[in-house]
């Protein structure tokens, strides 16, 4: 199975839980540059669930859209798991959603530093009355593959949340 053909298996999968669920999802993404809202847009009837995606690239759009502390990018970075934490959140409480996803990082092949390099990706699942849940980890491949390899994980653990929600 293709990697396309997964993305667009488990946005199936998050779509049948956030419905049987009734709850709505947000989407805050920079590095993937709303290619998340893509794979979910694919699914038919993605209307009754999703509400919205914020594509935030720069550091600005962060703090404007998603209410991303200056202090947050100052000592943490654009890629950290607190930017990511902030931007999820920040999601959640600009939208009419119950649940966001947000992914930040370095997806190449310029941009990486020593401490963070290319394919650095932070993400971040949040959920009304839930804690909110962050991962960083390092993807390989060119752009492409460390953006493809965001959105499966963005989805698994958006499936996770949702079934987590469940079990509450």
């Amino acid at each position: 199975m293709s990697n396309d053909d997964l993305m667009t298996e488990l946005a199936q999968r998050a779509g049948r839980l956030l419905s049987d669920h009734k709850l709505l999802l947000v989407t805050a993404e920079s590095c993937t540059g709303g290619a998340l809202a893509e794979v979910i847009t694919r699914i038919p009837g993605s209307s009754g669930w999703f509400e919205r995606g914020y594509v935030a690239y720069a550091n600005d759009a962060k703090r404007e859209a998603l209410g991303v502390s200056g202090a947050t990018l100052e000592h943490y970075g654009a890629v950290s798991e607190e930017t990511a934490q902030a931007m999820a959140e920040g999601a959640l409480d600009r939208s009419h959603a119950q649940m966001s996803v947000a992914i930040t990082g370095i997806a190449g092949p310029e941009g990486g530093t020593p401490d963070r390099p290319v394919g650095t990706v932070c993400i971040a699942w949040a959920g009304k009355g839930q804690a909110t849940r962050t991962v960083r980890t390092i993807f390989h491949g060119d752009r492409l593959q460390v953006r493809r390899q965001s959105c499966l994980l963005a989805l698994q653990g958006l499936i996770e949340m949702v079934e987590s929600k469940s079990e509450m």
